[in-house]
């Protein structure tokens, strides 16, 4: 039996105008280019899982109506975001029609099962992991069930195989993704991540971890690494025991936090000695009040947001870069929030900055809300969910000023000046700090 691991590739957005002014920029274009290029881990993963009687293969798609089909499987597992939901399901009626059988999973499937299960011949719905030997075996024995639900069976990723790596073709690739741990102690209204499949927290042993990256190091060389967790360090006990094993690995590395890990200075150094060249911290805005109620279990960030000057030097004082995130259209804002934003960036010295819509993913608390509220302005217009489009009525401004003033806040930060002046600030505010911490000749 022969199995086909499909991945849909590239950077996907309805409104071309951003392609062509803002993700053009320097900053964000090298973003881009890196998060389009990341291979899927959960395909990886589920090919780890299967057994070496079984043939399989890691391929992607970026064109899924004019790349030339490969027939050469039985089956084929795909996996989608709901960005990327109406390429996937055109893909499965290709497969489907040249008689292989689909398998199609990943977050979309897991927000809305109901719809996705109309284009596959089995939907997993969940962790793949708890479910997927049951697929292997109904698969041989061509009794594939039309639905496979893990969510009654939490995977324990103390049992998790190692990826399939070796799939992947050499030279491909500028990052590789580690999963360290699975799931967030945050309950934010927009977010569409891992929550959504392992609403649990749980972390991954540490001495597994290692051993995925020193697989990556044993094939690639020297490879960057992005750890796939959405929000790496909330297990602080963990967090210490994996930075001084990662110590010894002499990796560079990248990952998802949130804005606590500044209170934990013994934490920034151990991050340093292992080898973190940046984090991606989530600010969301720059003021408390636009954050009321963004975070729905203690109201976490808005209770953190006058701690965020202290939070980014803390972090950056260390060596670490921080790139910080602002969503733009957050109910409670208007046309002032771009200046906000703008202003707090050039004052924080952040090194990077990402700004993004808010987006209503199906599944999410937001969607429901806006739903409710008829604020959203295309059901099923998937497509739209890419964190650079908009699909709903923001409540203090029209859709022309949200559109407009993103663009205009994208010229601002991300032109060449700008991008410059962030860097040049880093290395000299690093400079001075090391001169400070510098002792006096005697």
């Amino acid at each position: 039996m022969r199995i086909g691991f499909i991945a849909l590739s590239g950077l996907r957005l309805c409104r071309t105008e951003l392609l062509e002014l803002g993700l053009t920029f320097p900053g964000v274009a090298s973003r881009a280019r890196e998060i389009e290029a990341l291979p899927s881990l959960g395909l990886l993963t589920l090919a780890g899982l299967t057994p070496p009687s079984v043939d399989v293969e890691y391929l992607e798609v970026r064109d899924v109506d004019g790349e030339t089909l490969p027939t050469r499987f039985d089956a084929v597992a795909i996996s989608t975001l709901t960005a990327t939901a109406g390429e996937a399901y055109r893909l499965a009626k290709r497969f489907r029609d040249a008689g292989v059988l689909v398998i199609l999973g990943g977050l979309h499937a897991a927000l809305v099962p109901d719809e996705a299960r109309h284009h596959a011949d089995a939907l997993v719905i969940g962790e793949g992991e708890p479910v997927w030997p049951q697929v292997l075996h109904d698969l041989q024995r061509g009794t594939l069930q039309p639905v496979y639900d893990a969510r009654p069976n939490p995977f324990d990723l103390a049992a998790s195989p190692m990826p399939r790596f070796d799939l992947l073709s050499a030279n491909r690739y500028p990052r590789f993704t580690v999963q360290t741990q699975r799931g967030c102690p945050w309950r934010c209204e927009f977010c569409a991540a891992s929550i959504r499949i392992s609403p649990a927290f749980k972390v991954k042993p540490v001495e597994r971890v290692i051993a995925e990256v020193r697989r990556l190091k044993d094939l690639f060389g020297n490879p960057f690494i992005e750890f796939a967790d959405d929000n790496t360090f909330v297990n602080r006990a963990h967090s210490r025991r994996l930075m001084r094993a990662l110590a010894r690995e002499q990796v560079r590395w990248f990952t998802e936090t949130d804005a606590g890990v500044a209170d934990d200075l013994e934490l920034l150094q151990l991050m340093r000695d292992a080898g973190c060249c940046q984090v991606l911290i989530g600010f969301e805005h720059p003021h408390a009040p636009a954050l009321e109620g963004v975070e729905l279990l203690s109201n976490w960030k808005a209770r953190r947001a006058d701690s965020y000057l202290r939070s980014i030097e803390r972090i950056q004082s260390h060596g670490i870069t921080v790139n910080g995130c602002f969503v733009l259209g957050l109910d409670g804002t208007g046309p002032e929030s771009f200046d906000a934003v703008a202003r707090f960036v050039e004052h924080s010295g952040l090194y990077e900055v990402q700004i993004t819509y808010m987006t209503p993913f199906p599944g999410t608390p937001l969607y429901r809300r806006l739903t409710e509220e008829g604020r959203i302005l295309a059901e099923g217009a998937w497509e739209r969910c890419t964190l650079f489009d908009v699909n709903f009525q923001p409540d203090r401004m029209s859709l022309t000023e949200l559109e407009e003033g993103f663009v205009a806040l994208a010229r601002r930060l991300y032109g060449d000046a700008a991008v410059s002046q962030r860097s040049r600030r880093f290395r000299d505010h690093l400079r001075a700090g090391r001169k400070q911490r510098k002792p006096a000749a005697a």
